[in-house]
């Protein structure tokens, strides 16, 4: 954008319109620029200022003048088209075009980036910190915090960053095109992105401190965050304290409390109550009311953390005793659990049974008793997903080679329990404790997780006989951040940063980009090799694919059957009925 200096005429104007600036000649303004639209407002250190008109837009119900009224501006970027009114300090920023800023108390920038703020996620020691800037991925947040063994990888990415904010208009300080922040107490050191298409909002007496918004993003009534990194479409409301943590694409979090936490996309938190400490949830989760993740005292030092696979499902009031790890889709029931947990059984029901002082696990619980539930949660964040960049990559399957690798894990793990005598089934190394765990319904959780695995390859590779891949391997996926990576792929990857082939966040994403479209091939690799070790054979043969082609029928007969039943569960109860007064009312309000 060209810019100039202004005329003797208009600074005349400015002056009679309640304007002051410390030095006129360090204000810019780029053409057309109308003088009447500034006013009472002062100018301190160097200010560009982009094209002004008359004109209105409407925010939050609320019309809004173009132009800059009772303001102090002092060292910024105005972009066109905004709307600034009642700023008592706007400082270090470079705002976009068509930004409103409206009865804020102060919005600063330093611009030192020695000064600004590390972000500490996972852990409460600190030793998993990260310097979040402008167009990191949750995915990258994960890498930097997970592979802290390896002192060379880390050191690329805190280069990174540090070479991000030293470039030309990479400082924090950046508000996008489009965004929106009325009645703002305190942003200090806060970027926000934003574009016309998928505009940004913060609104409501928040308090932001530290961090990076992601684009198409809310943040309103009494949010305080400080050390924050938040993707695409992520929405914070209603009094949400969050610190230290990264929180992924379309997930929503209010009233509770967050912190020291990494999040991946597709997370639900919205209870006062709800507490998440020191934890790594692989998205897809939902942490109800009164769920308490988080207590460190159990160890001399902060250093506790929880990690839980994607389709984590802590009930009410349940509370975890770090260090505690889920596998992917556990549902774990209301209770206080008192010993450090380790399930790696998939899709499975957790239970603490006081009355008989034990632990109960039942595998594959999602398939077995409630099918309507497991196929809703596979597509309801695919409908729920309106980013307009998507630049984090995410898979929303929940049968994807990740959770397959998990179930042929355990029909392994199942294999070794010890029966107890009288048909109970026991584990060792689920718990830490001295207590029985006991996997009730093994036998049917071994046949759950061969129809799951199926389903899952028969979907993957359709109706045709696949040629035999070159490549079957069945395990080492990784998900990084909503993306999955094979193994290999991602040694080579985390190789070629720490041997500076990759330099630079834009590259790290240049290759996860091209991961991404070999993940479809790769996963066809994958599903035909799931059917090779759950069939014992080296290749499919045209027999044996006819065999599949049935089971697999019969399997999706069931799965619509019990999708139906878990309905029925609902529309059968009694008590559930009982709210309405007739079926007519019952039928309005049940979707």
């Amino acid at each position: 954008m060209s810019y100039r200096t202004l005329s003797a005429a208009e600074i005349a104007q400015l002056l009679s319109q309640g304007n002051a600036a410390d030095d006129w000649s360090l204000v810019e303004v780029a053409d057309p620029f109308d003088v009447s639209c500034v006013r009472s407002t002062t100018f301190m250190g160097h200010v560009f200022l982009g094209s002004l008109v008359r004109g209105e837009r409407s925010v939050l119900g609320r019309t809004v003048p173009e132009g800059i009224t009772c303001s102090a501006l002092r060292n910024v970027v105005v972009g066109a088209h905004t709307a600034i009114h009642h700023v008592c300090l706007l400082d270090g920023y470079h705002l976009g075009s068509g930004v409103t800023l409206f009865n804020i108390g102060s919005m600063t920038c330093r611009a030192d980036v020695e000064g600004l703020e590390w972000l500490e996620p996972m852990n409460e020691n600190g030793q998993r910190r990260l310097l979040p800037c402008v167009g990191m991925r949750v995915g990258d947040a994960y890498l930097w915090a997970r592979y802290r063994g390896r002192r060379r990888l880390m050191e690329q990415f805190e280069s990174f960053t540090r070479q991000f904010l030293a470039s030309d208009g990479g400082t924090q300080g950046q508000v996008g095109d489009g965004a929106a922040i009325i009645n703002v107490n305190t942003i200090a050191d806060v970027a926000v992105q934003s574009s016309a298409a998928d505009a940004t909002l913060i609104d409501g007496a928040t308090a932001l401190r530290s961090g990076v918004v992601g684009s198409g993003s809310t943040v309103g009534d009494g949010v305080v965050a400080q050390r924050f990194l938040l993707g695409e479409h992520v929405h914070l409301d209603a009094g949400l304290r969050l610190n230290d943590s990264v929180v992924g694409d379309n997930s929503t979090l209010a009233r509770g409390e967050v912190a020291s936490s990494l999040l991946f996309p597709g997370h639900e938190q919205h209870h006062a109550s709800s507490f998440l400490i020191a934890a790594l949830v692989r998205g897809q989760s939902n942490v109800a009311a009164g769920a308490v993740i988080g207590s460190n005292h159990n160890s001399r030092t902060p250093d506790g953390e929880v990690a839980a696979g994607r389709g984590f499902w802590p009930g009410l009031c349940a509370s975890f005793k770090h260090s505690s790890r889920f596998a992917s889709c556990c549902l774990v029931a209301k209770g206080d659990y008192p010993y450090e947990l380790d399930i790696p059984l998939p899709f499975a029901l957790v239970s603490n049974n006081v009355s008989r002082d034990r632990l109960e696990v039942l595998p594959a619980y999602w398939w077995l008793y409630n099918m309507y539930a497991l196929d809703r949660n596979s597509r309801k964040y695919v409908a729920r997903d309106h980013r307009v960049l998507r630049e984090q990559h995410i898979v929303f399957d929940l049968l994807a080679p990740d959770t397959a690798d998990e179930m042929l894990h355990a029909l392994n793990l199942l294999e070794t329990l010890r029966d107890d005598g009288d048909g109970t089934w026991l584990a060792d190394g689920y718990e830490h404790s001295h207590r029985r765990v006991v996997v009730v319904k093994a036998d049917a959780g071994r046949s759950a997780y061969r129809d799951m695995l199926v389903h899952y390859a028969m979907s993957v590779l359709g109706d045709n006989l696949p040629v035999e891949p070159d490549d079957v391997s069945c395990s080492g996926w990784h998900n990084v951040g909503g993306q999955l990576v094979c193994g290999a792929d991602l040694e080579r990857m985390l190789d070629d940063v720490e041997a500076g082939v990759i330099d630079s966040w834009a590259a790290l994403h240049t290759r996860l980009d091209s991961l991404w479209q070999s993940y479809p091939v790769q996963r066809r690799a994958h599903a035909y090799g799931v059917l090779c070790r759950l069939e014992g054979v080296e290749r499919i043969t045209e027999g044996l694919w006819r065999q599949l082609c049935e089971r697999h029928a019969a399997i999706l007969k069931y799965i619509e059957e019990q999708k139906a039943a878990s309905r029925r569960k609902d529309e059968t109860n009694a008590f559930r009925r009982s709210t309405f007064l007739d079926d007519d009312e019952r039928s309005a309000v049940w979707r």
